[in-house]
């Protein structure tokens, strides 16, 4: 049975990555892992669903346990992906989703070579600051911050293996999908001609 692959997606504040994974999730054979974090959940967030909520303290023994993917530091939290869950997802054949920061990503990269990394960006900067603002669930110094670690994310764009341009949720969506289906054929993860090609 071929492994699932590895599909990493970050994107800056505002690009719609969320609304994108659950769109994904409704149409693919998608596993969705979900980051623990340190910062406090928003409104309507839900423990275990958008993410595990820990303490610094729980978070920093799970690292020094080797019990994380991938961890890094985003707007004074820690963010990261729970390893046993992400190899259980791969090795059933399922395409397991995570949704991180570009630093995790890179360290993704270093650890699991085959991911495949997707960079999602909304249509503008402009765009991006009214989405951030349409949310109504931050202070203008919380949105300036998120816009500024936009241009120092952007600094990794050349990293990424795809980049797709979020201007509605279903051709976004679209897009990913093209690229997870162009991926499972790629030569470089079938390392002989398949056996039945042989076959009478």
């Amino acid at each position: 049975m071929q492994k699932g692959l590895l599909i990493v997606i970050s994107a800056p504040s505002g690009s719609g990555k969320s609304t994108v994974r659950e769109e994904l999730m409704r149409r693919e054979n998608f596993a969705y892992s979900v980051s623990a974090t340190t910062r406090p959940p928003r409104a309507g967030e839900v423990n275990g669903v958008d993410y595990w909520f820990v303490t610094r303290e729980q978070f920093e023994e799970k690292i020094k346990n080797g019990d994380m993917l991938e961890h890094a530091i985003y707007n004074g939290n820690y963010y990261g992906t729970p390893l046993r869950e992400a190899l259980r997802v791969v090795e059933s054949g399922r395409n397991l989703l995570l949704e991180i920061e570009v630093e995790g990503a890179m360290n993704i990269k270093r650890q699991y070579p085959e991911a495949v990394l997707i960079m999602l960006l909304p249509p503008s900067f402009s765009e991006q600051e009214r989405r951030l603002r349409s949310r109504g669930t931050e202070t203008d110094e919380v949105i300036a911050g998120r816009l500024k670690q936009t241009y120092e994310e952007m600094t990794y764009f050349d990293r990424y293996d795809y980049f797709v341009v979020n201007e509605t949720v279903d051709k976004c969506a679209d897009d990913i999908q093209d690229i997870v289906h162009a991926e499972k054929w790629a030569v470089k993860r079938h390392l002989e001609v398949p056996s039945t090609y042989f076959e009478a």
